[in-house]
């Protein structure tokens, strides 16, 4: 790979004042990228122009929304990456009103796609999709050859947006890859609600001083990648001419329970924990266990978790701790 494959690029980022999204564009602006973020700051979303405090007046914010074609066009014009991050990310509120994830994840990753085939196209497009796009699971660990059995509409559109940025790939030669990206943690993500955002909901908190608030007997396996980890595979993947027209794991294939996790949380604290039975709409969403089998990207990318569990969350209770006046309203 280029030493500096990013330096004097052109990158787009839509959901760029977003978790992900701003914690990649400080790491590209760090390998001497021109970067452009794209986010419409809908409430809710995680989108805060604070996330970008690192490199304020060194990168371009454009306020519009990725299902608008005049934006879009313009935008994605002379772009030499396009890391499409924006979406509805909430699985809880696709229960009661799918609209948006139609909306948004299927018309908007339409819209950016279209966008670049027009005006365009030799630009490489990194799409970050969710391990929920599988579904409940019969074998683990969860690899890419599983079948895809998404369980609500947030993930069925996830799953379509993938598609069409695969289809894109193969019938119009855009340069594509997709990920399919665990539960995230860190620095800079949204702390206002827990309809998305698990790990980071349980240190709001416990740095409230509020116990934590386990669904069940906290015994269910997940994997949770640490933000700087998850940016790591997608910047890998973006200069990894092999791994257009990929799908890819982005996770841990060391496992842990909910319940040690809230454990790690309370310790790192002081907080208490909690356990109580799961809510109704949070049962009908819960795929079962999950973790995922990254055997893919570690061996086309040379992608591969960097961060200890206990480390990571160490790091995202100091940054909480110091920048809460930021993210708690």
């Amino acid at each position: 790979m280029n030493a500096d494959p990013f330096k004097h690029k052109n990158v787009l980022i839509t959901g760029g004042l977003g978790f992900t999204g701003s914690n990649l564009a400080i790491r590209l602006v760090g390998l001497g990228a021109h970067v452009t973020l794209v986010d419409a700051m809908l409430p809710d979303y995680g989108g805060n122009l604070f996330n970008i405090e690192p490199i304020k007046g060194r990168v371009r914010v454009n306020y519009s929304d990725i299902r608008d074609p005049n934006a879009m066009n313009w935008l994605v014009r002379d772009m030499d990456y396009v890391f499409h991050l924006a979406g509805q990310v909430c699985h809880v509120m696709s229960l009661t009103d799918p609209f948006p994830d139609i909306d948004i994840n299927i018309k908007g990753t339409a819209v950016v796609m279209e966008a670049i085939k027009n005006h365009n196209p030799r630009a490489t497009v990194v799409y970050t999709g969710t391990r929920g796009e599988y579904g409940s699971v019969v074998k683990l660990p969860v690899s890419e050859e599983a079948p895809t059995n998404p369980k609500g509409m947030y993930e069925i559109s996830n799953l379509t947006a993938e598609k069409i940025v695969q289809v894109y790939h193969d019938t119009h030669g855009i340069p594509g890859v997709m990920l399919r990206i665990t539960n995230t943690y860190g620095p800079r993500g949204q702390m206002r609600h827990s309809r998305f955002g698990v790990v980071n909901w349980f240190i709001r908190l416990a740095l409230s001083g509020q116990p934590i608030t386990v669904f069940g007997d906290g015994g269910m396996i997940r994997d949770f990648v640490y933000i700087d980890d998850c940016v790591d595979a997608i910047v890998a993947v973006a200069q990894k001419p092999e791994a257009m027209g990929e799908v890819f794991n982005v996770g841990v294939d060391q496992p842990t329970t909910i319940g040690e996790i809230c454990r790690t949380i309370a310790d790192l604290t002081g907080a208490e924990l909690a356990f109580v039975p799961p809510t109704a709409d949070r049962a009908a969403l819960e795929p079962g266990h999950f973790y995922s089998d990254i055997t893919k990207i570690r061996t086309i990318v040379g992608w591969e978790p960097k961060t200890d569990l206990r480390d990571g969350l160490g790091k995202t209770v100091d940054y909480y701790r110091k920048y809460r006046e930021h993210y708690w309203s």
